[in-house]
């Protein structure tokens, strides 16, 4: 379908620079702009591009004001990377949505399944499992016994959720994704050896979450591991058992939490951080890439870096001094020897 800049504009509430005539069709990057595409403009380093795209209508901040000649239709919006996550939430939910469940599917005769519920081909719901209506279920995907399956949540293929996993609605659970596998939970023995310690609990999902693909969150070894309403985790991160996510926090790839460690509301984990088994975090604390922390975390609202992670002003400070160790370390070394001369001409 074409929208008019015009059309776009007023359905975003925004200000048209330009002719509210042309239309789109699509979207593009700013630097790969073509005709009859909208594409955006949010971070001031890829400005140069608005020059030189060919995209017919972009998306820019209200208070955006161009040093030159635009050729593009603009459009102001307050946020322009929260609109262009409108238009594309719009787009999405137009498309074709798969209906149904297919006759390759196996479905417990004990497990309810709601209205309006999608099941790929191959894909397994076990003994007295729960789905709720409106839930999308792809091909290859497994629900063990007792699992509910909130309403509105999409499965996508290859996801496996484990015996009593509970999952809210509106959630979104990527490929391969693993909920409810055995915490890492073993005993030394005197000989060297490992007793496996049962993992009896399950994981909890609360709403509007969403899992990015092969990540894992393992069960409890007894009560539940919890993610919070709201959580955003990216690809490849691992909870461990007992865990705890607050909610809105976000998770990007890479991320490892150990066992029990309890992670507050509307933190931001960047990618590669580590936080150690029974920590506890306060609530909007931001881990820079690769941090890793190696205790509590009691203060509310920090930025810490590095690993063990500290304060952000005072990380950079040392890695500042950090380029300036090996003259640190000659004119030590000068000190010492003038030192030892002086020394020498006293004693003599």
């Amino acid at each position: 379908m074409e929208f008019t800049a015009r059309q776009i504009a007023d359905f975003l509430k925004g200000e048209v620079v330009g002719d509210e005539n042309v239309t789109v069709s699509d979207f593009s990057k700013i630097e790969h702009g073509k005709k009859g595409t909208l594409s955006f403009l949010s971070n001031p380093k890829y400005t140069p591009y608005l020059y030189e795209t060919e995209a017919s209508v972009v998306l820019v901040n209200a208070d955006f004001v161009p040093e030159q000649e635009v050729k593009a239709t603009l459009i102001k919006v307050a946020d322009s990377y929260k609109a262009l996550g409108t238009l594309l939430t719009l787009v999405e939910m137009n498309m074709p949505k798969p209906t149904g469940i297919h006759p390759l599917a196996f479905i417990s005769e004990s497990a309810t399944v709601g209205k309006d519920v999608y099941v790929g081909a191959f894909a397994y719901i076990g003994d007295k499992s729960k789905i709720g209506d409106g839930a999308k279920i792809y091909p290859n995907t497994y629900i063990g016994d007792g699992v509910i399956i909130g309403a509105g949540t999409t499965l996508y293929a290859g996801v496996r959720i484990y015996n009593y996993c509970q999952i809210g609605d509106n959630c979104m659970l990527h490929a391969g994704a693993v909920i409810g596998a055995d915490g890492f939970g073993f005993v030394p023995e005197q000989d060297g050896t490992w007793t496996k310690l049962p993992q009896i609990g399950n994981v909890k999902i609360e709403d509007n979450v969403e899992i990015g693909a092969n990540t894992t969150i393992d069960r409890s070894t007894m009560g539940s591991t919890l993610v919070k309403r709201g959580v955003k985790i990216d690809n490849l991160v691992h909870l461990a058992h007992n865990v705890e996510v607050g909610e809105n926090t976000a998770i990007a790839a890479q991320c490892g939490v150990a066992g029990s460690a309890k992670i507050g509301r509307n933190c931001i984990l960047a990618g590669q951080v580590g936080v150690v088994g029974h920590s506890t975090i306060a609530d909007r604390t931001i881990f820079g890439a690769q941090a890793g922390c190696a205790g509590n975390v009691r203060k509310e609202g920090q930025t810490l870096i590095g690993s063990p992670a500290m304060d952000a002003i005072k990380f950079r400070r040392m890695v500042a001094v950090e380029h300036q160790l090996p003259e640190l370390y000659q004119q030590i070394n000068c000190m010492q020897k003038e030192i030892e001369e002086l020394k020498n001409k006293l004693n003599n």
